[in-house]
């Protein structure tokens, strides 16, 4: 960002209140725990001017005998004068173990980080304001578990009860709802939106919350959702990667020419229907499938992948993406990323099963971590000595039990007016297109909910928002989704 840039940012900040609340813990003032601070400022979005309220510091977790026994750290948008009825989003992303910044600083907030179009990462380091943010639509507030971002566990607390994925939703749904009572949200319609892992956090919160805490959601959002719980081990897993395969070896010019000049949806319609037609059931068949449908079948995924017939008789028609990361650009001695594979990398051997390193996730440090790190200390003037952790120790995770899926759908089936969008980048290796696909389709195997649900994919990766045409579309969805729940929700909640 130009220097006059930042300096105009600066300038729009003035600091309105700091107003510090406290919290107590077995009789004593700890602050430290609980404080915030406001700031003023402003965005233009979609042509009109937002001037907007920024919120930010530590809200105690509290147990369930009222001690503190963590706090969170949380950063929290709210449009001027817009009143308690205003929508609120609460935004998460996952890991787990993920800080808040990719999707607070790369997608919907009125602040971005410097990056060049395509995502990546460009000097000066800093932020800029973001004209696509959904502000115009909806107050956002995003959260840092425990161990991530700022936000870290009280002395001598057993860290167990918030590292697995349903401690993760026990306490973070008691701090919502101590949230949504401080901030007089009870009114407000209410959306959730999760990334990759934080789509575990915000299914399984859609139940909790509205079964556990009477708060009932408008809408949630999936983005690069994983597989929440929801089966697909075997030939199922195997298959479903193919569509993938298609669409990152169509945009590294990989396919032969009459797949390479399809438009990629197109060939990605084909794709999925030859996946779902031939490709699962040859797989399902294992080794009872004659020598011919093999060859036919292998020589097919090789047309759609970019890869040799070779490769997939090799491996039984069971090609592993690390092995296609590898795979795909091994010619030319480069690999591809998994969390968006229009990324290249260069590996110390071409040689191996596996890439040396995600050469998205690289460039993606290289920009977040700065920006963050700029914006809450010296924009936002947040005196800490803390670090400020990326990716935050909470390990192990106990991932036993996770229904978060079902807890999804349970959810909506008894709230006939929350509605679930999902959002996908073609490129996504981490997270892939067609699972998500499958995911949202076997969520809900009776038909009964589809028509509440909604599902967009884009020509990037795991984080979509960072390819700046994405960034404007994604955000676009977003505002219509939330408005089309909204408009929902005006109609009485029966079946």
């Amino acid at each position: 960002m130009k220097t006059t840039s930042l300096a105009l940012l600066l300038a729009l900040f003035s600091l309105t209140t700091m107003a510090q609340s406290s919290g107590t813990y077995e009789g004593e003032v700890i602050n430290e725990h609980d404080h915030s601070f406001t700031k003023t400022s402003s965005v233009v979005i979609k042509g009109e001017r937002i001037d907007y309220e920024v919120t930010f510091g530590k809200q105690p977790v509290y147990s369930d005998d009222d001690h503190v026994v963590a706090s969170l750290f949380y950063t929290f948008y709210q449009k001027a004068d817009g009143g308690a009825d205003r929508p609120l989003m609460i935004s998460f992303n996952g890991g787990p173990g993920s800080a808040s910044l990719w999707m607070h600083l790369g997608y919907t907030s009125p602040v971005q980080l410097n990056i060049d179009p395509e995502g990546n990462p460009i000097e000066p380091y800093g932020v800029h304001s973001n004209p696509h943010s959904i502000l115009d639509v909806t107050d956002i507030v995003y959260v840092n578990p425990v161990n991530v971002g700022f936000s870290r566990a009280a002395d001598s607390v057993d860290t167990d009860q918030f590292f697995g994925v349903n401690e993760d939703i026990d306490y973070l749904a008691r701090w919502i709802e101590t949230f949504v009572s401080r901030n007089d949200r009870w009114t407000s319609p209410k959306f959730l939106i999760g990334e990759s892992y934080g789509t575990n956090r915000v299914s399984g919160l859609a139940a909790r919350l509205q079964g556990s805490h009477w708060m009932y959601l408008n809408g949630v959002i999936l983005v690069s959702p994983t597989g929440l719980g929801i089966e697909r081990q075997g030939p199922v897993a195997a298959a479903l990667r193919l569509p993938y395969f298609a669409a990152t070896a169509w945009y590294h010019n990989a396919l032969d020419s009459a797949l390479q000049e399809q438009p990629l949806v197109d060939l990605l319609d084909e794709v999925e229907s030859y996946t779902l037609d031939t490709f699962l059931p040859a797989i399902a068949r294992g080794g009872s499938l004659d020598a011919s449908s093999r060859t036919a079948v292998a020589s097919q995924a090789a047309q759609y992948s970019g890869l040799s017939a070779e490769v997939f008789e090799d491996h039984s028609l069971n090609v592993s993406t690390s092995f296609f990361w590898k795979d795909l650009l091994r010619d030319e001695d480069l690999t591809v990323g998994r969390l968006d594979s229009r990324y290249r990398g260069s590996d110390k051997q071409n040689a191996g099963e596996r890439y040396d390193y995600d050469p998205a996730m690289s460039a993606w440090n290289h920009a977040f971590a700065p920006a963050i790190n700029h914006y809450l200390r010296e924009v936002l003037e947040y005196d800490t000595s803390l670090q400020y952790n990326v990716f935050g120790p909470v390990h192990p995770w106990n991932r036993d039990g996770d229904k978060t899926g079902e807890n999804l759908r349970s959810a909506m089936a008894q709230n006939p007016n929350l509605y679930l969008f999902v959002q996908s980048g073609y490129f996504d290796g981490g997270t892939d297109y067609f699972n998500a696909k499958y995911t949202m389709w076997n969520l809900d195997p009776s038909g009964r909910l589809q028509d509440r649900m909604t599902w967009e994919g884009y020509e990037s990766g795991h984080m979509m928002y960072l390819r700046e045409e994405d960034l404007e579309t994604s955000n676009e969805h977003i505002r219509e989704f939330v408005q089309k729940a909204l408009q929902a929700g005006t109609k009485p909640a029966k079946y």
